[in-house]
């Protein structure tokens, strides 16, 4: 296998399976066995080939064609066995359901999973609270203390808890949530994205007035400007990067089962909304792999897509939940995630500069054909295993659909951000650009030095390499100001920082258009970057399309992972 120092070292760290004293005991080979063949053993549910399927999954693994999310890399075939990377929790307006949430929010952080809460049910600060006569504490109060418990959890000894707290923008305690983690030391656990309704939107472009409304009450309990709220949202995504925004009604719209609820959080990292009690698998297709000199390898794309399918599908099947509510909805949606990975490595591959029009244009022509095949592969699932249960009353529950004998998934793509995954198949992360050419970074308490491959094979190719090149490359993090460096090649490698935050969103909603679910996206800011940038990100991403949008300005949150000497 052909493995980098640096995923040896990830896989060390957290996923190759350990003795009670804590020495590893399998290879990384023998990881990617046990998952595949753990995975494989749904066949047996529906009359597969469990040999050949497991055979299957191990190469696409092992060659790192294909790699499911952390958890099922880390879980599948030991006892714990939960396999799923996303989670919703219900947070409804009394003591039993706020603390049964946080209950099951242990489990799952327990067993290697992310979760993501609406809190917007919770009745304002200083409401009243009937039963006792006394004063309602209000949703910040009980996100510390969620906040608290997965500072003491470490999920499943291997991750550290990730949470997603939300509120929607007409909560009456909607300004506190905004300035939250203005404190350094608050809600350390959580990113929090402020549910933004498309009435909102309306108010902000008008500069009128919107309506807060009680949730315990239904009733309009005051008025704030809207222009005075965003900015309040810009200043502290300025500050800090929190909060993002998560565009709600876009969201619903494309809710694959309206009559089963509404959706209203998603995972820790954005890309994937779900109903409460839902969950769901995720898996990366590395596109660093799929050309065949300066094209994409169509054919084995399409085989990829059919493979990632099948094994997220059966991955629902082996899992063990460890909530049954999840498991009832999740067997009923069988949602799934499809993504990429190496996007910025096949468009250096390929000659296309990150940032360009024919970049964009490729986004939506790779993403549309995976969509389309992904859809094809899991109505071909449909027909061998059956409809997903909650199709009936799907948007998918018409003639056309039914016709072709429906679906086997409610969803079936996401973009994740692909942070560790990426390592071990060593290509860039998710959709992002490359962060810089050659720097060192902290994953896992473990520093590890990154240079990009390609970069080091074109400069020995051309002829301008040198280990003192690569040296001060790395002070420095990009190629801008190396005189030996042909502007052809500067052209290619761009990174995060060179990019407008414009070209950041036209990747996002490329990717967008063709995904079931959210993308996962960082807008990548310069510290210099000023507040006016924050509020241009909300409002084009609002206005292209995106789910829900994250803004980063370079060392606003303190123990940046990456040090670089230059990003001005």
């Amino acid at each position: 296998m052909n493995l980098s120092e640096n995923a040896l070292k990830v896989l060390e760290t957290r996923y190759l399976l350990r003795d009670e004293q804590g020495h590893i005991k399998e290879t990384p080979e023998e990881m990617f066995h046990r998952v595949a063949e753990a995975v494989a053993s749904a066949e047996l549910l529906y009359g597969g080939d469990v040999e050949a399927w497991a055979a299957k999954y191990y190469d696409a693994m092992s060659n790192l064609l294909f790699l499911p999310n952390t958890p099922t890399l880390i879980n599948a075939g030991k006892e714990l066995g939960q396999l799923a990377a996303c989670f919703v929790l219900p947070v409804d307006d009394s003591m039993k359901s706020i603390f049964d949430s946080l209950k099951n929010a242990a489990l799952i952080l327990q067993s290697g999973g992310g979760t993501g809460f609406s809190f917007s049910h919770l009745r304002p600060r200083a409401d009243v609270v009937k039963s006792t006569g006394g004063i309602a504490s209000g949703p910040v109060s009980f996100m510390r203390i969620y906040n608290t418990a997965t500072e003491v959890i470490k999920q499943g000894g291997a991750r550290r808890g990730a949470n997603m707290g939300i509120l929607r923008i007409d909560h009456p305690d909607i300004l506190e949530f905004i300035k939250i983690k203005r404190h350094e030391e608050e809600l350390s656990n959580f990113n929090i994205s402020i549910s933004v309704t498309d009435a909102f939107m309306q108010a902000l472009k008008n500069a009128s007035e919107y309506n807060l409304i009680n949730p315990r009450s239904n009733q309009i309990t005051g008025r704030l400007k809207a222009t005075d709220v965003f900015n309040e949202i810009v200043e502290s995504a300025w500050e800090t990067g929190d909060p993002g925004l998560v565009f709600i009604d876009r969201i619903n719209r494309d809710n694959p089962t309206p009559h089963l609820g509404t959706i209203e959080s998603t995972n820790p990292c954005g890309e994937q909304p779900l109903l409460p009690y839902e969950s769901c698998v995720l898996g990366s297709i590395n596109l660093s792999k799929v050309t065949k000199g300066r094209e994409i390898d169509r054919d084995l794309l399409k085989d990829l897509v059919y493979t990632g399918v099948r094994f997220l599908d059966n991955a629902i099947d082996v899992n063990k939940y460890p909530v049954p509510e999840i498991e009832k909805m999740h067997k009923g949606n069988r949602k799934i995630g499809l993504g990429v990975m190496g996007w910025a490595d096949l468009l250096i591959q390929l000659g296309i500069r990150y940032s360009s029009s024919k970049a964009y244009e490729l986004a939506r022509e790779v993403m549309g054909f995976i969509r389309n095949n992904a859809r094809a592969a899991s109505a071909e699932l449909a027909k061998q295993r059956g409809i997903f249960p909650n199709f009936r009353g799907s948007i998918y529950d018409t003639p056309d659909f039914s016709s072709k004998g429906g679906l086997r998934n409610a969803t079936t793509t996401t973009i994740a951000p692909t942070g560790t995954l990426s390592l071990i198949a060593d290509c860039s992360s998710g959709i992002e650009p490359l962060f810089a050419i050659a720097y060192k970074r902290l994953v896992l308490e473990t520093e590890l030095y990154e240079i990009h491959p390609y970069f080091i094979e074109i400069a020995k190719q051309r002829g301008f390499y040198s280990p003192e090149l690569i040296e001060r490359i790395s002070k420095k993090g990009r190629l801008r100001g190396f005189k030996e460096i042909p502007n052809d090649v500067k052209r290619i490698f761009l990174t995060a920082h060179e990019i407008s935050l414009e070209a950041h969103i036209e990747v996002q909603a490329a990717f967008q258009e063709f995904t079931d679910n959210a993308v996962s996206k960082t807008i990548n800011l310069k510290h210099n970057a000023g507040r006016d940038d924050v509020a241009k990100a909300f409002m084009l991403a609002y206005e292209k399309g995106c789910k829900g949008i994250t803004v980063f300005r370079y060392g606003s949150k303190p123990g940046t992972l990456v040090k670089l000497d230059e990003v001005d």
